[in-house]
């Protein structure tokens, strides 16, 4: 079952291109462990939010990845442009009307 992880991060102030800038650096482990798609957006209305959207083929494929070294790594790059605001939600997929 596809699992969905759907979230906001506060971007310090100023910082949010360099954290959009990280957060979409071409990653080839990503793929290799079971993330189907990662999505970064962002909305003028909030200039210090980042917007991400993670598709994964299971919750622990997720849970896995927390473990990696490389995504430990990005993880502890990315914390200094980071304001420490998060939200989001998760959700196992249970359908989509674009395939069967």
């Amino acid at each position: 079952m596809v699992f969905a992880n759907v979230g906001t991060l506060g971007a310090a102030p100023g910082k949010r291109d360099a954290l959009v800038e990280h957060l979409t650096r071409r990653s080839s482990v990503l793929a290799e462990i079971g993330c189907l798609a990662y999505e970064v957006g962002t909305n003028d209305t909030e200039p210090d939010t980042v917007f991400v959207i993670e598709l994964w083929q299971s919750a622990q494929a997720h849970r896995s990845s927390l473990q990696l070294p490389e995504v430990r790594a990005s993880i502890a790059e990315a914390r200094p442009m980071l304001s420490g605001e998060f939200g989001g939600f998760q959700f196992d997929v249970v359908g989509s009307p674009l395939r069967e």
